[in-house]
């Protein structure tokens, strides 16, 4: 390991981090502060217009990072990587690592269980990266964590899958929260059960009213935003917003978001991933009938597939530019190649690893962040492309 001085050195005030931190535990802050350096974190154009309403927005990502590399320093045990997710609906992770100390008060690590229920469907990659911050964290933690999905986009099976969790009793429950009303009473009774509950990636607007400790993830709306100002900068006045889970309110914030950075004629075209070439034709009659759009916005790598593919296989053309959500290896390839240009990155990595833990310690120590933890939004364009991807290949991207 660095000694501090050699460390300070080297990273300057950020160095004592990096001596005191286990050898994962540094890589981890290496690769954040390397990405942030990539991204430009926080991105121009994300912000709206209102200049105070900006202000705030940073305020709120500059305190994330900061709460995360505090947790980071704070849960200083090693552990080996996880494999690539399995695309199934329950999976159960744990540790035999053997804490360096326990603590004197609050449950043994060992004994702690986290039960995660998202909205993720097997076969979206993004969810993966998602799934793969969760089994980092079970292990360097030492804790069990069973991460629980629905086979398809389906409220009802996902309100069972959290009402079969709360009866399990865990000891912390991870949630996002696609359709506030569908999930709203799932949600309250854990918080009734006493059980603790973190929201990740959709329901910042509705977390904290359900009972939610924290949220991890990004605006939606302000993401969507961001989105439509870089369209326009780009030429775009007219556009297609892809929406791959109509139903999900998360994506619709996204579409609305987007109407308003682009500030022009936007049509919201709804598909069914399940059916690749049904979407496909979906969006190539979609784009017969606009002919005056210049521009195509989807919402995540399962709606962006289909569009390139109804584009052809040149990608954009001159009149047509398409932007996406979130990432995938596709995504960054589209991008790199030129097909693409940008894609929104909210960094899901860390909306599955941070959950984790922060419940552990709350099980611990009875602490945790409150309000929102922001992991994005930020761009990934052509000029930067080539590096995520790197980072892609490592599952955290």
């Amino acid at each position: 390991m660095m000694r501090d001085d050699e460390s300070f050195q080297k990273y300057g005030s950020k160095g004592r981090l990096f001596a005191t931190a286990t050898p994962r535990m540094a890589e981890a802050l290496r690769l954040l502060t390397k990405s942030r350096e990539v991204l430009s974190y926080p991105p121009r154009g994300v912000i709206t217009s209102d200049a105070e309403g900006g202000k705030a927005l940073k305020k709120r990502k500059l305190y994330s990072i900061l709460c995360l590399i505090a947790v980071l320093v704070l849960a200083g045990c090693g552990g080996g990587v996880s494999g690539t997710p399995s695309a199934i609906s329950t999976t159960t992770t744990s540790s035999t690592n053997t804490p360096a100390s326990q603590p004197s008060t609050g449950k043994s690590r060992s004994n702690i269980r986290i039960v995660v229920v998202t909205h993720g469907t097997a076969a979206d990659p993004f969810w993966s990266v998602v799934k793969r911050g969760v089994d980092d964290a079970a292990k360097e933690m030492g804790v069990k964590v069973e991460y629980r999905a629905p086979e398809t986009f389906d409220m009802v099976k996902m309100s069972q899958l959290i009402d079969a969790a709360v009866a399990s009793k865990p000891d912390g429950l991870v949630v996002s929260i696609p359709d506030a009303d569908a999930l709203r009473d799932s949600i309250t009774k854990a918080v009734q059960a006493g059980i603790p509950v973190v929201s990740i990636n959709s329901g910042a607007d509705v977390s904290k009213q359900f009972g939610a400790l924290v949220h991890i993830g990004q605006s939606e709306f302000e993401a969507g935003v961001g989105a439509g100002e870089q369209m326009k900068k780009a030429g775009v006045t007219s556009a297609l917003c892809i929406n791959h889970e109509v139903g999900n309110v998360g994506l619709d914030q996204r579409c609305d978001g987007f109407k308003k950075g682009l500030g022009g004629n936007v049509k919201v075209v709804g598909v069914e991933v399940s059916n690749p070439t049904d979407a496909q034709n979906k969006i190539k009659t979609a784009i017969a009938q606009n002919p005056g759009i210049n521009g195509i916005l989807t919402l995540g790598p399962l709606g962006s597939t289909p569009t390139l593919a109804a584009l052809g296989s040149g990608g954009p053309n001159d009149k047509i530019k398409l932007a996406t959500f979130d990432l995938s290896p596709d995504v960054l390839q589209a991008i790199a190649d030129g097909k693409m240009l940008f894609a929104i990155d909210q960094q899901q990595y860390l909306q599955g690893y941070l959950p984790i833990v922060f419940l552990t310690k709350y099980a611990e120590y009875q602490v945790i962040p409150t309000g929102q933890v922001m992991t994005g939004p930020a761009f990934v364009t052509k000029e930067n492309a080539a590096r995520v991807i790197e980072l892609s290949k490592q599952g955290i991207r």
